[in-house]
């Protein structure tokens, strides 16, 4: 059997809290102390925020599986996601010179994969003529949901490497990565059979004479 590429995490939680974090700190992989609305903190706490939404559209996609096959390679995909943002979490939660070897973090390999995965799935849609709107399905807007959290971690970490070094193939990641929870979420709606809803700017109010009044308040 090959040996693991990457060191097991060394966590023992028997505790929950510690009451150290009360006066508005936390500490990194190597102990030291910083504010919570440090960049690097903020980092790795939206990537954290990440995993919990794409936890919740994988619960989705599993409770569809039984009605729709297809789906599974999709749970899969967001599975594995989950893994590496907690290995893109690890790096950022260490200070790079503390950076071991075999260190979890996001490689060039995990990027190429997003991408492979985007080619393949995207070769089954039809071309857009427009933006869509996010809710075709459940499960597009949970996809969504998870793909504009991305794009905010995305901005946190670009704004950390204003200040500190940060592994280029991390940001790399999660710009691929909101790509990706796009593109998936346009599959599901094929898979699933539901319509897309294009942006139409002539759908709102202002751009729609005599609609003023048919909304859910016109009555009151």
């Amino acid at each position: 059997m090959s040996e693991p590429i990457y060191k097991q995490p060394k966590v023992l939680l028997n505790r929950i809290y510690t009451r150290r974090g009360d006066a508005g700190e936390t500490s990194l992989a190597g102990g030291r102390r910083l504010g919570k609305d440090d960049p690097r903190i903020e980092a790795y706490g939206t990537v954290d925020e990440l995993n919990a939404f794409l936890g919740a559209a994988r619960v989705t996609v599993e409770e569809l599986v039984l009605s729709f096959p297809r789906l599974e390679a999709l749970a899969a995909s967001l599975r594995r996601v989950q893994h590496e943002l907690f290995n893109l979490g690890a790096i950022l939660a260490t200070e790079p010179e503390q950076v071991h070897p075999k260190q979890p973090r996001v490689t060039p390999a995990e990027v190429q994969r997003l991408e492979a995965e985007m080619d393949a799935t995207n070769a089954e849609l039809p071309a857009l003529r427009s933006f869509v709107l996010p809710g075709a399905s459940r499960l597009d807007a949970e996809l969504h949901a998870c793909r504009t959290v991305c794009r905010r971690a995305e901005r946190r970490l670009v704004a950390l490497s204003r200040k500190e070094a940060v592994p280029p193939e991390a940001i790399r990641y999660l710009n691929r990565l909101s790509d990706a929870l796009f593109v998936w979420g346009r599959w599901s709606n094929l898979t699933l059979g539901a319509p897309e809803s294009l942006w139409d700017p002539n759908e709102a109010a202002s751009a729609s004479p005599g609609r003023g009044g048919d909304g859910p308040e016109a009555s009151s």
